[in-house]
């Protein structure tokens, strides 16, 4: 029998100010190391970065700017599984709008999708047209942002998936389409393969498309075994091989660390500083975008050095840096291998993602693929660094599904 009730209830972000003081003592008590002995950041995150990031951090940067702006959107609580899930409920003012959710991924919050909730429900305001309207659920994955951490292993993607069809149709929509990035595609994707009742199709931004074959290479390599390269792709498909093989042999030490001994990296719930070093450590392309962004404080698209610490500093207030690391732990699946995907399916590439997928592959893995397009901008991080060509994206890509 369930411990808590299933009500859905209207919640706030209200920090007290003394967490805010705490942060800032923290921040400037920092003992930094030396400086790297490389003038790359091939010895991971550069200290020049970090420095910046720390002046800003401590000094000019107001957490209250983006609380305000998070209580702009109506927020709610729900129980499911005996676990309390945060969640952004935004109804278009168009009934038959379609029910839309999208999950976030790690590093991440809903943080990453907020400048897309406007265009998405109310389009007229953005170019677009009232046909292309959604209602939007973005929810906190378990142990992220104010979502809650769970006590109990189980939580894994299949897990979430199913929490949130759960979800979905506890606030009343029979029908509706998911969305997602990072382990939000993974989500997006179980979503797909479960199949549920309702779901009509899913758009991902990093779609699950390498076939089994290419994927046991690839591990083989990680392991040292050294199977050799598949002598027979296509230029495509071995441009996305190089990007994998390069992502899983130099690309993915925390993901390791995270997936074997998430615990160990307690020090991420009393070093603020280490906290972000560990988070801004994700991948090469988007590290640098970043980087612009506190030591030449140019923002890059969307992301500037605001966006980048509100995130952060979610994660930082919430404590769930190492609550947040355990879904590595609890995951069992390639993250880009093929899952089976059983509904209709849309899938837009970013130039900068981990990797760029092939349409051949793409359709291997989507039986239903409903869209298959390339964009010209964007990294990893698409909703929070090119939020116009997201949404853009988002609306073609769904478009069949009305």
């Amino acid at each position: 029998m369930s411990r808590k009730n299933h009500e859905v209830r209207p919640f706030t972000v209200e920090i007290p100010e003394a967490d805010l003081a705490d942060l800032r003592s923290r921040i400037a008590n920092t003992r930094w190391s030396e400086c790297e002995p490389v003038d790359d950041a091939s010895q991971g995150v550069q200290q020049d970065t970090m420095q910046a990031l720390a002046r800003y951090w401590g000094g000019d940067y107001d957490w209250r700017r983006v609380e305000q702006r998070l209580n702009s959107f109506p927020q709610f609580l729900t129980s499911i599984d005996d676990l309390d899930i945060h969640f952004i409920h935004v109804r278009s003012k168009h009934d038959d709008a379609l029910p839309l959710i999208l999950t976030h991924g790690w590093p991440g919050s809903v943080v990453e999708m907020l400048m897309a909730i406007g265009p998405l429900t109310d389009p007229e305001t953005y170019g677009g047209r009232a046909e292309d309207a959604f209602h939007v659920v973005i929810p906190s994955m378990p142990g992220y942002g104010f979502s809650e951490r769970p006590d109990t292993i189980g939580w894994d993607p299949g897990h979430i998936a199913r929490a949130w069809t759960v979800l979905m149709k506890r606030l009343g929509y029979s029908r509706f389409a998911a969305q997602g990035g990072d382990w939000g595609a993974i989500v997006t994707d179980l979503m797909g393969v479960q199949a549920p009742e309702g779901l009509l199709g899913i758009h991902s931004n990093m779609p699950g498309t390498v076939p089994a074959a290419v994927s046991k290479v690839i591990a083989s390599n990680v392991l040292g075994a050294g199977d050799p390269r598949p002598t027979d792709l296509s230029e495509d498909e071995s441009r996305a091989f190089d990007q994998l093989m390069f992502m899983f042999t130099k690309g993915i030490g925390y993901a390791v660390e995270m997936a074997l001994r998430p615990q160990t990296l307690c020090g991420l719930a009393d070093s603020p500083i280490g906290l972000a070093a560990w988070m801004l450590d994700h991948d090469a392309q988007s590290y640098d975008d970043i980087s612009t962004a506190f030591v030449r404080e140019e923002p890059v698209g969307s992301l500037t050095r605001d966006e980048i610490l509100d995130n952060i500093t979610l994660t930082w207030l919430t404590n769930t840096g190492v609550s947040s690391a355990r879904l590595y732990w609890e995951n069992k699946l390639g993250f880009f291998d093929a899952k089976g995907v059983r509904v209709p399916a849309a899938v837009s590439v970013f130039p900068h993602e981990l990797y760029q997928a092939p349409k051949s592959w793409t359709e291997a893995a989507y039986p239903d693929l409903i869209y298959f397009n390339e964009v010209d901008l964007g990294n990893h991080f698409a909703a929070w660094q090119q939020p116009e060509i997201f949404v853009s994206e988002v609306r073609d890509g769904l478009q069949a599904l009305r």
